[in-house]
């Protein structure tokens, strides 16, 4: 089996649009949340993490086609991640597989349109709206921008999507079904019918009274939810003997995946699965708990979600569980809920790379029921060998990933 390099990374995101700004932004601990009065309906406050970006900035080179906004900032990550990749990255082919994850889709698109329909009596909407609105245009537009005629798969799974794309384009590359891929994910839902949506179901954070950019606070004693985000993040994957072949820079080795499904309740999680998925991705990178230097957490800032995801840490990790370093970094750039995992995935490689290790931000009360180690409020230092990235969806599935140094670095 192949080893799977990680060599291109790309992402937009309320703190930065590149994977290096955002990368930076979460070390020093800025905020991308902010109160949003355009999207203000009577029962709500709308907090939101909302990336300073254009979709009209982003213009196909191969082929004109519509975009809805987390298509477009699925285009503007991807193309990072190629360029980063290097001048000889030579994505075109069939040999070359997109694997990308989204929650919603074109949730922006599909507004828009019922919005026409029901509320304007308009019933004549543009003869795109389907294609502009179906949860794989992003994949399909990312196919058409680079010429890739190898797999084009979406995986819509909740909050694991991109998590899992990553994951099974590692599998394909292992066993030598291709030897390159785009993957990662993308979600802009930033609407009011999202908001509402998700303001019924009780978990958006309240806003913080003194400053609403401190709203998110993951694993503290007075968290409240987390606040809904907007983003993409790519990455490029390729086999260890191609990358090794262009002398392409490598970031880090997609060591492990684990996958499980709770089959316990639609919403609540369970530690249970949780933990299950991290034993399983240890397994698969073929390391012990002991050897994870970091983890980035799904880290919702919701009072069950962070007690459960701590309990599976300490059921999978035993005695390691209090030696791990462990941050949420969505108290910054919000939750992009399909796009989450890969972005997510995408720090702890960062992390791993340069030795520093996001703080989970505005931690000034911790809660001493969790009880584990969550860098509070500065970045640390650390010789990291691996680290895992947490993502863990409504519906019970639960998908975790690894990395670690590169053997030649």
């Amino acid at each position: 089996m192949h080893a799977v390099a990680v060599t291109g990374l790309g992402a937009i995101a309320a703190i930065g649009n590149s994977a290096d700004a955002v990368f930076a932004s979460t070390v020093v601990g800025k905020s991308g949340v902010r109160i949003a009065p355009e999207l203000a309906v009577s029962t709500l406050t709308p907090l939101v993490a909302s990336a300073d970006f254009r979709t009209a900035d982003v213009v196909l080179t191969r082929r004109s086609a519509p975009m809805d906004r987390a298509t477009a900032m699925a285009v503007a990550a991807a193309r990072q991640a190629v360029i980063d990749a290097g001048a000889n990255v030579a994505i075109q082919g069939a040999r070359t597989g997109i694997y990308w994850g989204t929650g919603m889709g074109a949730a922006q698109t599909l507004e828009d349109s019922y919005r026409s329909v029901f509320q304007d009596d308009n019933w004549r909407l543009r003869p795109t709206s389907v294609v502009t609105a179906m949860n794989n245009a992003a994949a399909a537009l990312i196919s058409l921008e680079f010429g890739i005629t190898g797999p084009s798969l979406t995986y819509t799974v909740a909050c694991a999507s991109s998590a899992i794309a990553v994951g099974e384009a590692m599998r394909a590359i292992r066993h030598g079904l291709i030897d390159c891929a785009i993957v990662g994910g993308s979600e802009a839902m930033l609407t009011r019918g999202m908001l509402s949506a998700w303001s019924a179901l009780r978990t958006l954070a309240a806003c913080d009274a003194e400053n609403s950019a401190r709203s998110c606070k993951p694993f503290s004693a007075d968290r409240t939810g987390f606040v809904l985000g907007e983003g993409a993040a790519a990455l490029i994957l390729e086999s260890d003997l191609r990358a090794s072949e262009r002398g392409a820079r490598i970031y880090a080795e997609l060591a492990g995946f684990g996958l499980t499904s709770d089959a316990a309740h639609i919403s609540d999680p369970s530690a249970i699965g949780q933990a299950r998925a991290i034993s399983i991705a240890l397994e698969d990178a073929d390391l012990a708990p002991s050897a994870i230097g970091y983890i980035n957490a799904h880290g919702t800032a919701t009072p069950v979600g962070d007690r459960i995801e701590v309990d599976a840490i300490r059921r999978a990790f035993g005695a390691a569980a209090s030696r791990v370093a462990i941050s949420s970094t969505k108290a910054l750039h919000g939750h992009v809920m399909g796009a989450t995992g890969a972005l997510e995935f995408l720090l702890a490689v960062l992390a791993l790379r340069s030795g520093l290790m996001p703080p989970t931000a505005h931690l000034d009360r911790a809660d001493t029921e969790l009880g584990l180690d969550f860098i509070p409020n500065r970045a640390r230092r650390a010789d990291l060998q691996a680290v895992m990235s947490n993502s863990f969806a409504f519906g019970g599935s639960n998908a975790v990933l690894i990395a670690r140094r590169w053997a030649s670095t």
